[in-house]
């Protein structure tokens, strides 16, 4: 994966009702679609995916660490292509080993989030470098969350000589010292933790560690803009937004397959709700949305607008980039 190819405009958001088998493979690897062992979830989940708070790119809340720039992609394993739209949850611990949301962090939320995916299957977090506890090496738990069924979970660590200079070269940072666990001592990696390394290499320009890592569920990807995931398609056919760029107010047309009551919310790039509408029940046939950006009092800038249809079948939701000038 290049920089470059992360962070670009977000295609359609569909949720799809197939159970994926997880499967991912370090940065630097030639081939897709390599199989990694599933992991659960670990001691400390909680449940981010009926929590809009927790959608969000900066998930630090202010606590001290080695910034770290996180990268995901997510691959289809049916055609090795990305898959658009997708949530991927991350949490980890502080960098005192600390889970937020246990214990003395009890009602904590620092260093938990997601994002969606974009066209690309791409999506990025800003973190910090993770300390370590007794037992275990370094590592993130990530969840793919795929349908409203399943979601795909594992872990990624890092190449162990990076984060032992790390928390060498910045002691004040991590007083507890280097991990003093290589990936191969820690008995959750003991199946091949080869397949779930992520790269880890120290941005000067930036003054930020930048990590890479990919991720491969079934279910087939795609390439450019505009894909509509087969089940959302069997529910809604999104237009695009127009005028966009956007000066006051945007109308976005769609058609409902079947009947089902419609909600928008309206989020900023980086995960903060602007504000959200209950819009009603509707039945089969073409019509359109509204959003006023103006009246909403939204500055310049990018903005995502998803759209939700709860049928009988379940909930279905897409994506639509809007910029405001």
């Amino acid at each position: 994966m290049k920089r470059g190819h992360f962070l670009k405009a977000i295609g359609g958001l569909s949720l799809t009702p197939f159970l994926p088998t997880l499967k991912a493979q370090t940065p630097a690897a030639v081939s897709n679609c390599v199989l990694v062992p599933s992991e659960t979830a670990g001691p400390f989940p909680l449940d981010l995916t009926e929590n809009e708070f927790f959608f969000r790119q900066d998930i630090r809340e202010g606590l001290p660490g080695l910034q770290l720039r996180q990268k995901v992609r997510i691959i289809g394993a049916e055609n090795c292509l990305p898959m658009a739209g997708v949530r991927v949850n991350i949490w980890h611990c502080d960098r005192d080993g600390n889970y937020s949301g246990y214990g003395t962090e009890t009602g904590l939320t620092y260093f938990r989030g997601y994002q969606f995916t974009d066209e690309n299957g791409e999506c990025e977090f800003i973190t910090i470098v993770p300390g370590w506890y007794p037992g275990r090496v370094t590592h993130v738990h990530f969840q793919v969350y795929v349908s409203t069924q399943y979601s795909a979970i594992s872990q990624w660590t890092w190449p162990h000589e990076a984060v032992v200079q790390a928390a060498l070269d910045n002691p004040e940072l991590y007083p507890e010292g280097p991990d003093p666990l290589s990936p191969g001592q820690d008995g959750v990696f003991a199946d091949g933790f080869d397949l779930q390394m992520a790269s880890l290499d120290w941005d000067a320009s930036n003054g930020e560690y930048v990590s890479e890592y990919e991720a491969t569920v079934q279910g087939a990807g795609t390439v450019g803009i505009g894909y509509e995931e087969f089940q959302t398609a069997q529910t809604m056919e999104l237009g695009a937004a127009y005028p966009n760029p956007v000066t006051d107010q945007c109308t976005i047309p769609f058609q409902l397959l079947e009947p089902a009551e419609m909600s928008w919310s309206l989020w900023t790039v980086t995960g903060q709700r602007v504000a959200s509408n209950q819009v009603g029940s509707f039945g089969e046939g073409k019509t359109t949305l509204s959003v006023d950006l103006h009246a909403l009092g939204c500055a310049k800038g990018a903005y995502l607008l998803q759209i939700e249809a709860e049928t009988a079948r379940g909930r279905f939701v897409r994506i639509v980039q809007i910029s405001k000038r």
